[in-house]
């Protein structure tokens, strides 16, 4: 699979860089799994053997996270349970995010005076750089700035704690989620992250964080919403908004009686010929849209 986009996040150090190590499998991301290390700095991952994509590291001198980035944002990392003969979770189109801090109130008492992030009371300034990251995910690769569902404190999160996604729910999963919602695994991390005030700090402005971002994409281009809604027995909604959409910047001509919320094989004709139309996707063109595909067809 072609990756699109920039794969590292701007200001990120590459000073561990593990993918020439691991080389990991090429992605289109649409989610991001937050973590927390439960460690108080960054951590080795054993020479990247169990590193995500990224580390935010908290600067208490300067009240800011510092980011390094150990495989490229499209690239699969290595920080999930991966179990024989279920379904896929490292290489499923995530981006993998650990948080330096706690997310445990009893490592969180035991550390006292000790400066450290705690998931469930993050300062203004962590929760402004995690907006800032998930903003840029959304901007330059379409990762949805959505999450819908619970994040849990810990340690109710561990193990089978309700909130767990089965195997069919991780497949159709676009968005924001945490580690405690990963099937295959049991880890409770990252406790009652308060995503929903990331995500609307996210949808307030790409210009947030101290760390430079690239410029937000028009607010006229709706939100992808998902490769589900776009295969082989879909009806919805979205398909009828592609439709249109192509029909209206020229590529429209295998419809017959016009686009609709059923997803046909002229749907897939004309996605195909736009993407044939954009050299940053005719080397992927199988008529079926990602995020890169939507954010230019809607430019």
């Amino acid at each position: 699979m072609a990756k699109s986009g920039p794969q590292t996040y701007p200001g990120a150090s590459l000073s561990h860089w593990y993918q020439n190590a691991y080389a990991g499998d090429a992605m289109e991301t649409n989610t991001i799994v937050w973590h927390s290390t439960e460690g108080t700095s960054l951590p080795t991952y054993s020479g990247g053997a169990i590193a995500p994509n990224l580390t935010a590291v908290p600067n208490w001198g300067k009240k800011r996270l510092d980011w390094y980035q150990h495989f490229g944002f499209d690239t699969s990392a290595r920080a999930l349970v991966n179990r024989a003969g279920g379904v896929e979770t490292n290489t499923l189109n995530v981006a993998q995010v650990e948080i330096v801090g706690t997310c445990d109130p009893a490592t969180h008492k035991r550390w006292g005076a000790t400066p450290h992030l705690y998931m469930p009371e993050l300062p203004d300034w962590a929760i402004r750089d995690l907006a800032a990251f998930a903003r840029w995910a959304h901007d330059e690769h379409g990762v949805p700035l959505s999450s819908g569902v619970t994040f849990k404190a810990y340690p109710g999160s561990y193990g089978s704690n309700g909130v767990r996604m089965n195997g069919g729910e991780w497949m159709a999963f676009s968005g924001h989620c945490g580690h405690q919602h990963v099937p295959e695994n049991d880890h409770g991390d990252p406790g009652s992250l308060p995503m929903a005030a990331i995500l609307a700090a996210a949808g307030k402005s790409s210009t947030s964080s101290s760390t430079p971002t690239k410029p937000s994409k028009p607010a006229a281009v709706p939100q992808f919403p998902g490769r589900q809604y776009f295969k082989p027995g879909a009806n919805n909604k979205y398909v009828t908004q592609l439709g249109q959409q192509l029909e209206k910047r020229g590529f429209g001509k295998h419809y017959t009686s016009g686009p609709g919320p059923r997803w046909t094989n002229a749907d897939r004709q004309n996605v195909r010929d736009f993407q044939l139309s954009k050299k940053e996707l005719k080397g992927d063109a199988d008529g079926y849209p990602g995020p890169l595909t939507w954010k230019l067809l809607f430019s």
